[in-house]
Parts: structure tokens; sequence; C-alpha cells
């Protein structure tokens, strides 16, 4: 009987064997890629990308890494998306562990300044490709993007400012948070705005926990709405979409549709906050994050390719209004009502349309 169990067991392996069971660790041979006439030979290798993000898993990071691994994808590179939850140890350690392994390049976004430097520099060291988003760095051979932030915040905020009656300051409570880079950018445009008598900040308002932004925002603005009757607050601005969602929330949950609503960067879920019936939130404005994602990965793999990269690169934004929007605009379709929407022709190669037709 047991050697009848034995043989069993013998048969069995020879038989997984036959079939080609193999150790998880071992790869699998394949044949050598077919070359593409016009395409730089670095392309053409197995290359392997991490885009790693510092941020909560929001809409925005989503559409980001989607644009990324899709063009990144259509190129026939492997794609890697890790996020962090805004969670600055994770984040550090997440970069880390991409550069202990055999990844071609990396796309770094919402970095700190007090150590994207340090974070990076190892991969540059390893012969690494960087491109980053939003992160504070100061490193040759790195090339940074952002959205021109600036930009947002003029053109969400001459939409506060065109609330204004007989010339006097719109009142506003601001929904931001300090140490992210963007919001501090858009904060510079802010207090210019303040400055010049055109808005008056009653209050200020962010969330304590990066895991749940909405709800954050949401419960403090809903605790200081009872100290302002109808007529003595004008607008709440948003400096990043997500703060502007709270906001909404404690408005609706108040009965609060005399105060508008004007924010920072845009999702499917924002579309149809502005398009609900009686919804105050009015305008926004915002670059395509699935672009972001795109022009990340292009810059990326002309680096990967050998060629020319600028230090710096900066998305232009536009200014959506709900009175642009329809029943049937999601993010896919926004360039439909919004002129040039999610659409950029900077960095597209000849040899990039010949990956992407292959």
């Amino acid at each position: 009987m047991k050697k009848l169990l034995l043989l069993l067991v013998l048969s069995t392996v020879l038989v997984i064997s036959a079939c080609g069971g193999k150790d998880s660790g071992e790869k699998e041979s394949s044949e050598p890629k077919e070359k593409i006439e016009g395409v730089p030979e670095a392309i053409q290798d197995d290359v392997k990308i991490a885009v790693i993000r510092n941020l909560p898993s929001d809409d925005h990071t989503k559409q980001f890494l989607d644009g990324a691994r899709a063009e990144g994808e259509a190129f026939g590179f492997t794609v890697d998306t890790f996020i962090s939850d805004g969670d600055d140890a994770k984040f550090q350690d997440l970069v880390k562990q991409a550069i202990q392994k055999d990844y071609d390049g990396l796309v770094i976004s919402h970095g700190k300044e007090a150590y994207s430097n340090d974070m990076i520099q190892p991969a540059l060291d390893k012969g690494m490709e960087v491109v980053t988003f939003d992160t504070v760095v100061d490193l040759e051979d790195v090339t940074t993007t952002v959205q021109d932030d600036h930009k947002l915040a003029e053109l969400s905020l001459e939409e506060v400012a065109a609330l204004s009656e007989d010339g006097e300051p719109v009142k506003v409570i601001k929904l931001w948070l300090g140490g992210i880079p963007p919001l501090d950018s858009r904060e510079e445009i802010y207090k210019q705005y303040e400055e010049a008598g055109k808005i008056e900040t009653l209050e200020t308002i962010g969330p304590a926990n990066m895991q749940n932004v909405q709800g954050d925002v949401s419960a403090g603005v809903s605790s200081i709405l009872g100290k302002y009757p109808e007529g003595e607050v004008d607008a709440i601005w948003g400096s990043w979409d997500e703060l502007a969602k709270g906001g909404f929330n404690a408005m609706k949950d108040n009965n609060r549709s005399d105060i508008k609503l004007i924010s920072i960067d845009i999702s499917n879920q924002d579309i149809n906050l502005m398009m609900e019936e009686g919804s105050n939130w009015i305008s926004t404005a915002a670059v395509d994050p699935s672009l972001i994602g795109v022009m990340n990965m292009r810059l990326l793999a002309k680096k990967i390719a050998g060629e020319e990269t600028p230090d710096h690169y900066q998305l232009e934004p536009k200014l959506i209004k709900q009175e642009d929007l329809t029943s049937e605009t999601n993010m896919t379709n926004l360039g439909d009502v919004i002129d040039g929407w999610g659409i950029s022709d900077d960095f597209n190669e000849e040899w990039m349309e010949k990956l992407r037709n292959n």
C-alpha cells in the first residue's frame, strides 16, 4: 500500500513538471522582442516603472495613476502604482523599496521639501530616471512637473471676487491646509486677494485626518455655520476638491444654499455634485488629472530613451463653470464642453505613436 501511494505521488510530480510547473521565483523564458524601426533601443527592452503617490486614494489620485498607467502600458512598459495615504514615513519607505528593485524609472508625486532630495538621490545613484509631480526637489537630472497652481488659484478666486456687491470684500470661509506644496502655492495667490481687499477670510478650516478629508472638513464647516446667519457668508473657497466636497456636504446638511462654493480640481463626483438640483457649487479650476499622469509618463519615457527633457514642466488649467455642464458630462467627455481639456501634444514623439500602434 505504501509503495502504491509513493508511486502516485511521484506520478503527480512528473505530470506537474511536464505541464510547466515552476517555482514562484522562476521567470518564464520569452522570445526576444522584435525591434521596431525608429524607436529608441532602450525603450524596446522590458521597461519597468513605479509610480508612487503621497496622497489618499481619492478621485484625483485614481485618475492620475490611471493616466500614467495607460500611457506607460501603451508604450509596452510594466507600470506598478503605489499610494501612501498622505503618510510621509510610508511614502519614503515605498520609494526606498522601489529603488531596491529593478525599476528603470520612477514617477514621484507629492514629496515634501524636508526629505525629497535625500529620498530620490539613491535612485539617481543607481541609474534610475526620475520625474516628479508636485514635489519640492532640487536635483540635477530630475524633471519636476506641476499644475500652474498660481493660475488655478487666480481662476477660482476671480470667480469668488465676482460675487462682490458694490466693491465690498467677499466674505469667505477658506478650506485649506499647509504643508502640501500645491496648496501652499495656491495660498500665495489667496493672500494677494486678501491684501487687495477683494476677499475677507472669516474662517480657515482643514482636515486633521488625511484618511478622512471630506468627513473632517464637513464636520468643521458644520460646527461654525451657526455663527453666520444667512447673508454673512458669501462663499466657501476649496483649495482642493476633497476639501470642497466636505464643505458642500456641510452646507447641504445645514440647508445653507445661500453660500456659493468655488474650488480647485475636478472629478466625476465633483461634476455630479455641481449638477445636483439647486447645487451651489458654481465653478472650479482644474487640470485633467489623467493628463498629468500621461505627461509624467511621456517625460519619463524620453529620459529612459536618452532624450533631452526640461528641468521643469507646468500644466495649464481651465475654468469649469456649472453652466458649462450637461447631464451627460463626465471626466471622459469634459473636453466636449471645455475647449482644450485633457489634450496636449507636448513630448509626444513619433516613436511613441509607433509604440501605441504596435
